[in-house]
C-alpha cells in the first residue's frame, strides 16, 4: 500500500515537471510569435499552463532577484524537485517500508 501511494505521488510530481517544461516551451514560442496568440486553442493552452504553474512559481519569483527579462524560477523549481524533494520522498518511503527512522533524523 505504501509503495502504491508513493508511486502515485512520484507520478504526479513527474507529470507536473512535464507541465512545467511545457509551460516554459510555450512561453518561449509565445514570446517569439511562433504561435498565433489570436487562436482560441493557443490562448486556452497558455491560460491552462499559466494557471497550473503560477501558484508554485510565484513564491519562487518573489525570492529570486530580478535578472531582467530572464525568468529563472522554473529552473530553480526543477532543481529543487530533482535534488531535494525526490530524494527526501524516497528516504521517507524506504524508512516506512523498513520500519526504521530516516537517516536525516538520527
Amino acid at each position: 500500500m505504501i509503495t502504491a501511494i508513493f508511486s502515485l505521488l512520484f507520478l504526479v510530481i513527474q507529470l507536473y515537471v512535464y507541465v512545467l517544461l511545457a509551460s516554459c516551451v510555450f512561453s518561449l514560442l509565445y514570446a517569439f510569435n511562433v504561435v498565433d496568440s489570436r487562436n482560441r486553442f493557443v490562448r486556452n493552452v497558455g491560460e491552462f499552463l499559466y494557471r497550473v504553474t503560477e501558484p508554485v512559481l510565484a513564491p519562487v519569483r518573489r525570492v529570486l532577484p530580478q535578472f531582467g527579462n530572464v525568468d529563472l524560477s522554473p529552473l530553480v523549481l526543477l532543481l529543487v524537485v530533482q535534488y531535494l524533494l525526490m530524494p527526501f520522498l524516497r528516504t521517507i518511503e524506504i524508512a516506512l517500508l523498513t520500519h526504521t527512522a530516516p537517516q536525516f533524523l538520527s
